[in-house]
């Protein structure tokens, strides 16, 4: 059994900071070609503008608002002039929002539906749709064809109602890569998901800032009793996306350090 992902190539979005920006590291670590995407074009430059200049590095950036069918479009262009085909999808966009259950002027639901669901998606549905023409091309392939891995969280699964857009946004997201999964299944393209909730993410690096306090209600709420970092998310990601996991589609990996396996509502979902 092998993890490699050396000399695939990857899309990961939301790839500016936090998460993504780890996962887009490790993979390029790895060996992996990695176009970082995402809608903050200063962020990317600053993190991997001088990497990509580079005329042999395997890194490339794109910067847009993958909330437009266009956009997303454009990226998978630039991924295949750049690197010539795309075996692996990392959906690493998402918001996370407050609202008010309550308002019914709160617009956080229809909003992070479309940022954490229908980009992910549509994501999906046009990076798949090229990983069946290139086996096709190829003459067909005995085993998986390609891996996309859509980010999740925790809140999918926890009831807290001032968080009631991002949970029903990643509940949604989780269905739809069981949904999504079964879809490609004939196609060989696996679809998986990581569901996180105490990593140190770009989301939870601001809300630790702003109460100091957070640090230690987050820890007490987490078995493990620690906040874990975005290079073991990283890992599981390289995980689903190898031949290693080649028999497995649909499932949503947790890592929470054991917070969903605890009772308590009203902790918070990062």
């Amino acid at each position: 059994m092998t993890f490699s992902i050396s000399g695939k190539t990857a899309i990961v979005t939301g790839a500016a900071n936090g998460v993504g920006l780890a996962i887009g590291r490790h993979f390029a670590e790895q060996g992996a070609n990695v176009v970082f995407a995402d809608m903050d074009e200063a962020r990317l430059i600053a993190e991997v503008g001088e990497e990509a200049a580079r005329e042999d590095s395997n890194i490339r950036y794109f910067a847009g608002d993958l909330r437009e069918k266009l956009t997303i479009a454009n990226l998978l262009s630039t991924t295949i002039d750049a690197f010539d085909r795309v075996d692996i999808l990392v959906n690493s966009s998402r918001q996370m929002r407050v609202s008010d259950p309550l308002n019914p002027d709160d617009d956080a639901v229809e909003a992070l539906l479309r940022q954490n669901l229908m980009t992910s998606l549509r994501m999906t549905q046009v990076v798949a749709k090229r990983m069946i023409a290139q086996a096709e091309a190829d003459g067909g392939a005995e085993g998986p064809i390609g891996s996309i891995i859509n980010l999740s969280s925790i809140a999918a699964r926890r009831t807290h109602a001032n968080l009631l857009a991002y949970s029903v946004s990643s509940a949604a997201l989780d269905q739809m890569t069981r949904s999504m999964a079964v879809a490609l299944a004939p196609q060989k393209v696996r679809v998986n998901g990581v569901a996180f909730g105490s990593v140190m993410s770009a989301s939870l690096q601001g809300a630790l800032l702003e109460n100091e306090d957070y640090r230690d209600t987050i820890i007490e709420s987490t078995p493990l009793a620690r906040i874990a970092s975005p290079s073991e998310v990283a890992e599981a990601a390289q995980f689903l996306a190898s031949d290693g996991a080649g028999f497995m589609t649909g499932q949503i990996l947790t890592i929470d350090g054991g917070r969903t396996l605890l009772d308590a509502v009203d902790t918070p979902a990062h």
